[in-house]
């Protein structure tokens, strides 16, 4: 595991000297994932990296969670409530979406969790670009895989260190690395809405998707929610696509 954590350490500070900037921040949500990031990032950086808390009418306990993983890794913090501005503006949005008899209830908690990512991620950017930072996303692999995350909200990042890794590798690093028991054992939870679980929504565990991942045997049920799961989000793993003209 030591050798693990000095790899990732030594590669963010390649991908910084690379992009000629002067660090790098996460957004801390008080889940597993960002905590690791938020310990390795700070391990790599002790001068030159921030962890952002943006509540946005969310879980008193995650942002709870949040503040002790800036405590526990020492990272400098920063944090900035963004539940008014997502308010003020979605409400906007639906308001003319109405007038043009165009509201789909239905689709209505989706739309609104995703402006919340998207809007994160847009005050993480203007954060980054004021310190000349990269933005460090917190995907593992299994959420890569089957592309559980936001389009240009917490997938709109500059760098992943822990895509490569399993939900239970990225638990190990996280023990490794001094994470708060409450934290590493909690249950994933984008905050997307009260009472959202990641493992609710996709239908699946991160147990058996780490397991397929590893090559092994899981219910051919949880196969199939895995790789539609993948099919249905390719786009979100590629680069935008781009007509090419023939006429030339």
């Amino acid at each position: 595991m030591e050798k693990t954590v000095d790899q990732i350490v030594q590669w963010l500070h390649e991908s910084v000297r690379e992009a000629g900037v002067n660090g790098v921040l996460v957004g801390v949500s008080g889940g597993l994932d960002s905590a690791v990031v938020a310990h390795l990032i700070q391990r790599a950086f002790p001068d030159d990296s921030l962890g952002v808390i943006l509540p946005l009418n969310s879980n008193p306990e995650d942002m709870d969670h949040a503040k002790k993983v800036t405590e526990s890794s020492g990272i400098n913090e920063m944090t900035v409530d963004l539940t008014e501005t997502h308010q003020m503006m979605y409400a906007s949005i639906s308001d003319e979406l109405k007038q043009n008899n165009s509201f789909e209830q239905e689709n209505d908690q989706l739309a609104g969790a995703n402006l919340r990512a998207r809007l994160r991620m847009s005050t993480l950017y203007t954060i980054a670009a004021h310190y000349n930072y990269l933005v460090v996303g917190t995907d593992n692999a299994a959420e890569w895989h089957i592309g559980y995350f936001t389009k240009y909200g917490d997938g709109g990042v500059d760098i992943l260190p822990l895509v490569e890794f399993t939900k239970q590798e990225v638990r190990e690093i996280g023990k490794y690395l001094g994470v708060r028991d409450d934290i590493l054992t909690k249950k994933p939870s984008a905050g997307l809405w009260e009472g959202q679980t990641d493992e609710a929504e996709i239908g699946t565990t991160y147990d058996k998707i780490d397991a397929y991942l590893e090559g092994k045997e899981i219910p051919d049920k949880d196969r199939e929610i895995i790789d539609s799961m993948h099919r249905r989000t390719a786009h979100k793993r590629e680069p935008v696509k781009q007509f090419h003209r023939t006429d030339k």
